[in-house]
């Protein structure tokens, strides 16, 4: 909006000629979308804290000390950062940009699935939610359309196959993958959403290296976007990406208001609404700016995660014995004695590591 309205004051003022630039665009929506989550966050934590009652309903296999410590905690908190990257995104992007919006849309939407899922856990007391076929049916949906979308417009764009993989570590490199692109688009996005959502288990353990992928991505998205770097680095030319560093810079500022509210001793979580969103946010970003193989690195944290959940109940079913104490891997960890923000600080220390590896593959190429 801002972008629309004052760029074309720049020939006349030349202070407006700052909102040509996707840097200061960025700055301008994190800052923004931390300030409203500042701010209305004490309001919508007690408004979810009188209609939820009970607040999240505790998994009973879970640790024992989560419901002694948890129990009454107000859920759905991703409402929060939702509406502050929606204001923010709103104010300060390109209205006009395609990725801008096709990455928005698969955010709110996942958060959709998640708040419906998080409606059914609070209202029931239940924390199965609703059907997990029917989740994953939906997202796959949400994401097939997206994926499509963005191998159409950049192979408009950028007048090359818009169904090539990236590899990283090698120069302009694209694998065309043809048809295959599409489910293989879908199974990053989705699986980034459910990746981030078996993270988000303990106090601020899902949001900060959800903010640290993002900014990761943020860079990257600038980069592929931009007809300069792109072609010095090495990278896929993706004209229109740029863009997405508006929608992951208002993330990081969400997430940093939230942050405030869910650092241990956490008086909101963020939810399914949250997770869903913010793990599809970035598995989105990943396709459209080809780096899907990068997000793996970066986001390995949550792989772990995701696996460590796979492998439990591959070995449960096969041989009757667990591998880990408990899955998520976090709770483990848990199990064996650690302390919460022991578990969380380490975790984030991890996220950082890989984010640097994730991001050194712009240059060794």
């Amino acid at each position: 909006m801002f972008y629309e309205w004052l760029s074309g004051f720049a020939d006349d003022y030349q202070v407006f000629n700052l909102f040509n630039y996707i840097s200061f665009r960025t700055g301008g929506a994190t800052l923004t979308s931390m300030l409203i989550a500042f701010i209305f966050g004490p309001r919508l934590i007690r408004v979810l804290r009188m209609r939820q009652g009970k607040g999240q309903p505790i998994r009973e296999d879970g640790p024992e000390s989560h419901i002694i410590q948890k129990a009454g905690t107000p859920t759905m908190g991703g409402l929060l950062i939702l509406v502050s990257m929606v204001v923010s995104i709103l104010l300060w992007g390109n209205l006009h940009n395609p990725y801008l919006w096709i990455v928005l849309l698969v955010t709110m939407s996942f958060g959709l699935i998640g708040f419906i899922d998080d409606y059914l856990k609070v209202s029931r007391q239940n924390p199965k939610g609703f059907s997990g076929k029917i989740k994953l049916i939906l997202e796959f949906l949400i994401a097939s359309i997206a994926v499509y979308a963005f191998s159409h417009i950049s192979a408009t764009e950028a007048n090359h196959g818009g169904m090539g993989l990236a590899l990283p570590f090698f120069k302009n490199t694209l694998i065309n993958l043809g048809f295959f692109f599409i489910p293989f688009g879908c199974i990053v996005i989705v699986g980034a959403s459910n990746a981030v959502n078996m993270t988000d288990g303990l106090d601020g353990l899902a949001i900060v290296p959800v903010m640290i992928a993002a900014a990761s991505f943020s860079a990257i998205a600038y980069l592929v976007g931009n007809a300069v770097y792109a072609p010095y680095l090495g990278v896929p030319y993706v004209p229109g990406t740029g863009e997405i560093t508006i929608v992951l810079g208002s993330l990081i500022g969400a997430g940093l208001g939230f942050l405030w509210y869910n650092a241990p001793p956490a008086m909101v979580f963020m939810g399914d609404t949250g997770s869903l969103a913010l793990g599809g946010a970035l598995g989105s970003s990943a396709v459209a700016t080809k780096h899907e193989i990068v997000l793996a690195i970066i986001g390995g944290l949550f792989v772990l995660e995701m696996v460590s959940v796979i492998v439990q109940v591959a070995s449960f079913k096969l041989t009757g014995k667990r591998v880990f104490r408990m899955a998520p891997i976090h709770h483990h960890f848990e199990k064996k004695g650690w302390a919460e923000p022991t578990i969380v600080i380490r975790f984030w220390i991890i996220a950082v590591i890989l984010a640097m590896i994730g991001l050194s593959t712009l240059k060794l190429r």
